[in-house]
């Protein structure tokens, strides 16, 4: 890996056609929005301007003619964080034009073991996602160019074997 002097704030700000990110935890919440997911737990509404400033970049991106978009690798049954993420924060997100795929690895191998989480941008730049033992995010690395292929790969494999995530929910969704 290598280091990099843009942010993963300042590739959001620059790419031109898609941004696409890889998520393989089950758990995130001590990675963010961890008043929410109490809030989630403990059976309160979601506030109307829940991601909010996520979901106006979102649309900036998305009224722009770019794409953002994600896989999820999960199994069932969910938990109580994917249960989150997905009621909340998908739906959410949802209403700025980023885009949600589910691979459900529930009665099937998961074609992307040990893969780690990742965003792509413009199928020329992958910036590793990396969190600890307990799910915390811990910084983000830019690959090599070299790799790119390897990751785009990945990201192909992702979309053909997963399902629309508003398809999905209508089966699984809570």
């Amino acid at each position: 890996m290598t280091s990099s002097s843009k942010t993963l704030g300042e590739f959001f700000d620059s790419f031109e056609c898609e941004a696409f990110r890889l998520e393989t935890l089950d758990d995130y919440s001590k990675s963010g929005n961890v008043d929410a997911y109490h809030a989630f737990l403990a059976g309160q509404p979601q506030p109307s301007d829940y991601n909010a400033g996520w979901v106006e970049e979102l649309r900036s991106h998305t009224r722009a003619g770019k794409r953002v978009h994600r896989v999820h690798i999960l199994s069932r049954p969910l938990t109580d964080y994917l249960s989150f993420e997905l009621g909340w924060g998908y739906r959410k997100n949802s209403t700025g034009g980023e885009e949600f795929f589910i691979l459900d690895i529930t009665d099937k191998p998961n074609p992307l073991a040990g893969v780690p989480d990742f965003w792509c941008f413009d199928s020329a730049s992958v910036v590793v996602m990396n969190y600890d033992e307990t799910g915390k995010y811990v910084g983000s690395a830019l690959l090599e160019p070299e790799r790119v292929v390897e990751f785009t790969g990945y990201r192909d494999t992702a979309l053909a074997e997963a399902e629309p995530f508003v398809e999905w929910w209508a089966k699984y969704g809570t």
